[in-house]
């Protein structure tokens, strides 16, 4: 009776019951998060690892939508594309990214493509598009953006993975994505077409998971690198989004329980935030990780502070 009469009192004051925690989702397995700030609300865009206890590789059906004005309470808008939506992929649902431009929103897409007469097959991105952010989404050009025919410096077939699109100030798109080398091409205003070659970006320690993040006239690329013997989070700045780019160090380390991080960071009401993903949950691991997030700060020079990796969390914002 005295919780329910505390709880009353929450409620006429605005204030949530819900406590601050690593991970943020808890229902189900995500990785790989993609946030993004739309009129006031904070959606994340997730994979979703779906493999057993004891595998020892990825299961990925599907990616997932949640949406949060606050940081802390998140809502399960559920599994919004899959693989199956583009005709010619197959596979994982792994790495993805999303962006609005003009009232669409485009979610680019890394998976696997089939052997036909546009791929040899290998590892592809391909981008769906919608009238909202929360879907429904679909193929956007019936093909995909990139497969891996067009990047022939690294020998291996899944190298074009973790795509990341950045609208700079003049409207440039540009695609960062890559395994073991970073690779980035200029966008069409259309955001579904390259405009230009495709270029390799120098960078210390890459593996994958590119991001891009602007503050102060300062481009940072925040990257999964190679750490002792798990990924940790590596970055670079540059005055120019085309580089050069200067390598700067460890922004965070190895997340905890899985071999992999997955970096992503947005400025959202005063507060620099940084998205994860670790495999803390109960029977999580390398192929069962959850999403988490935990403040990014700066020092005055534009370097970034070592993050701190919490299960506490981030504190509820309004």
């Amino acid at each position: 009776m005295k919780y329910s009469y505390i709880a009353l009192i929450l409620v006429l004051l605005g204030t949530s019951l819900s406590q601050a925690q690593n991970p943020i989702i808890t229902e189900l397995f995500t990785a790989d998060p993609a946030p993004i700030v739309h009129n006031g609300t904070v959606y994340l865009y997730t994979g979703h690892d779906t493999a057993s206890v004891d595998a020892d590789n990825y299961r990925m059906p599907d990616w997932y939508v949640f949406s949060s004005t606050d940081m802390v309470n998140w809502k399960n808008h559920g599994p919004k594309l899959s693989p199956e939506v583009f005709s010619w992929a197959e596979g994982d649902a792994y790495a993805a990214h999303v962006t609005e431009r003009n009232g669409k929103f485009y979610w680019y897409v890394s998976t696997f493509h089939k052997k036909n007469e546009d791929s040899e097959g290998g590892a592809a991105i391909g981008v769906a598009v919608s009238d909202s952010p929360t879907g429904p989404f679909k193929d956007a050009i019936g093909k995909a953006l990139i497969v891996n025919q067009m990047t022939t410096d690294m020998p291996h077939g899944w190298d074009d993975i973790d795509p990341a699109v950045y609208i700079d100030d003049d409207g440039q798109a540009y695609l960062f994505w890559g395994n073991a080398s970073c690779k980035m091409v200029k966008l069409k205003d259309n955001m579904i077409e390259l405009d230009g070659e495709i270029e390799i970006v120098e960078l210390d320690n890459f593996i994958e998971g590119p991001w891009i993040y602007k503050r102060n006239d300062l481009y940072y690329l925040i990257y999964a690198g190679r750490g002792q013997g798990a990924e940790q989070i590596d970055y670079a700045t540059s005055t120019s989004i085309e580089g050069p780019w200067e390598y700067r160090g460890i922004m965070a380390g190895s997340a905890e329980n899985t071999f992999t991080i997955h970096p992503a960071v947005i400025d959202y009401k005063g507060q620099t935030y940084f998205f994860y993903h670790n495999g803390t949950l109960p029977t999580g691991g390398s192929y069962r990780r959850s999403v988490t997030v935990d403040y990014l700060y700066f020092n005055e020079d534009g370097s970034i502070k070592k993050v701190v990796q919490t299960k506490e969390g981030v504190k509820p914002v309004k």
